[in-house]
């Protein structure tokens, strides 16, 4: 059963896209009330609203510090309406009550990123006080008030309203304040990362020695281990830590905190390059590398990897077995990226790609990973081994009249290591040690192939003298011809499928090469 709602309080710090729900609350006859900046703009929609300074009596005081914390509004969020104590206080003090509160919060979030610009005092005004306390009100006495915590809940909240005579059932606002929590958990976090993550805010002064809360922490092999905060998790509403000495592995030079995300692409990367032992430069987007090349320096090996896919670069990790240096540092600070990860720094190179803050450098340590995969699933763990396997000469097995020339091999085993370490489906294609085109995550081997391909070509390259590479055995034939058909006459895959026969001779009409290694790398 919907109960009506028949006031509502909104305090909004951007008013993107309110006017929707605005303009249904007005229409349903809802009586608005609002603090300053918010009721001026329900003002300009020609709608009806009352200031909270008059119902509390009290402007908005310490420079905007201080406007909604008084008994008149939470009293009015927070009583319960079937108590009879409740109700006779709320005729006693003159209390009108709520049944709806809206409250886009500060943007703290957005300004960390731009702490070097607006400086930590402009940053700590916008942390929210009075805003979060109005959720954190609303949502604890969901059983009588809807708490919308941002402008993501407008357009369902309209379509709400208009499609229960303008009420809300009890199960609706319970899942209004489970999302509540949810964002006002997700924005003090951000605020703890920011404190914990600043220089000089984690020496606690001598005489205030506390011990710092405990993260939740995964209990592994061996003692339980505290977690670290990161800035946020896949994505700025999820909280995330990670356990484990990062400390090992890189020395980090300059740089913001941290993502989810960022360590994700930072692992896969790291695994892919352990693979390489010449100068070899690679980057890494959403877990797959999107540009690689080996070259005889690291100028070199960066503009053949940046050239391979230079789209997918753009934010992407960036990472090199080998030394920066001023030339191309320069050619690097010209990209947007988010980590650089280097075997090393020159003195120049580091002044150049530090002078923007936020860029995370790491300087690396040679430590070692983890060689147990263990990933959450169901309402438990996976644990394996990691894929060590990296193929060389003798283990190639070459399967038709044609057999591949010293380049091609050392294309062929390239490429082979970049499908490995790409998401199943993967197809390389590769030429003069140099990343192409890539087909990755595709529930199709052809789709994966056509991917590549096509990557390939828009991004201006024949295919001609090029090498494709397959995580797994091809199950048909048309893959191998769609290739060859625009100019690939090189394959390398596991091998193992009962139909391998028809791959083989399709090589052997047209006077192609395939190699099988006999091991697949299936990477989901």
């Amino acid at each position: 059963m919907e109960t009506p709602i028949k006031s509502a309080l909104v305090s909004c710090y951007d008013k993107t896209g309110l006017e929707e729900p605005i303009e249904c609350l007005n229409e349903l006859g809802v009586r608005l009330y609002a603090t300053g900046g918010t009721a001026d703009f329900i003002r300009s929609m020609d709608c009806m609203v009352e200031e909270i300074g008059d119902l509390t009596g009290f402007p908005a005081i310490l420079g905007g510090r201080v406007k909604t914390l008084h008994p008149s509004i939470f009293g009015g969020i927070l009583a319960v309406r079937t108590s009879p104590e409740h109700q006779s206080e709320l005729e006693k003090h003159g209390i009108d009550t709520f049944d709806l509160v809206i409250v886009d919060v500060y943007p703290f979030a957005e300004a960390v990123d731009r702490i070097h610009e607006i400086g930590e005092e402009a940053l700590i005004e916008l942390i929210d006080i009075g805003g979060v306390s109005l959720l954190r009100a609303a949502a604890k006495n969901y059983r009588h008030v809807a708490a919308v915590p941002g402008a993501a809940f407008y357009q369902p909240l309209v379509k709400l309203l208009k499609t229960q005579n303008g009420g809300l059932t009890l199960n609706q606002r319970r899942f209004l304040a489970k999302k509540t929590f949810n964002v006002v958990s997700a924005y003090d976090s951000l605020i703890y990362r920011y404190f914990a993550e600043s220089p000089g805010l984690n020496d606690a002064p001598d005489n205030l020695v506390l011990k710092e809360a405990v993260l939740p922490h995964w209990t592994l092999p061996g003692s339980p281990v505290e977690g670290r905060a990161l800035r946020y998790g896949e994505n700025p509403h999820q909280f995330a830590w990670f356990t484990g000495n990062l400390d090992a592995l890189f020395s980090k030079l300059s740089g913001k905190a941290f993502s989810y995300n960022n360590l994700l692409d930072l692992d896969a990367g790291i695994r892919l390059l352990n693979e390489f032992d010449e100068t070899t430069f690679l980057v890494v987007k959403h877990g797959n590398v999107c540009g690689a090349a080996s070259d005889t320096s690291v100028e070199a090996a960066w503009d053949k990897a940046l050239a391979g896919d230079p789209v997918s670069a753009f934010g992407g990790v960036l990472l090199t077995n080998g030394e920066i240096h001023s030339a191309t540092a320069k050619k690097i600070n010209d990209q947007f990226f988010e980590v650089l990860f280097a075997a090393n720094f020159s003195e120049e190179a580091l002044q150049i790609l530090s002078a923007k803050p936020n860029r995370i450098l790491l300087k690396s340590k040679n430590g070692a990973l983890e060689n147990a995969k263990v990933r959450t699933v169901l309402n438990g763990m996976l644990v394996q081994d990691e894929d060590m396997f990296i193929s060389q000469t003798d283990h190639l097995k070459t399967v038709t009249t044609r057999v591949p020339n010293d380049r091609e091999i050392d294309d062929l085993i390239f490429a082979e290591k970049i499908a490995k370490h790409l998401k199943s489906n993967a197809i390389a294609v590769a030429k003069n040690k140099q990343l192409i085109g890539a087909g990755a995550g595709q529930t199709s081997r052809v789709e994966a192939v056509r991917h590549a391909l096509e990557r390939a070509q828009r991004h201006g390259f024949s295919l001609t003298g090029a090498v494709l590479a397959s995580d797994a055995f091809f199950p048909f034939p048309d893959s191998i011809q769609m290739a060859h058909e625009v100019g690939v006459e090189v394959f390398i895959q596991p091998g193992g499928s009962i139909r391998d026969n028809e791959s083989i001779d399709y090589c052997e009409k047209n006077e192609l090469c395939m190699v099988f290694t006999g091991v697949r790398h299936f990477r989901h």
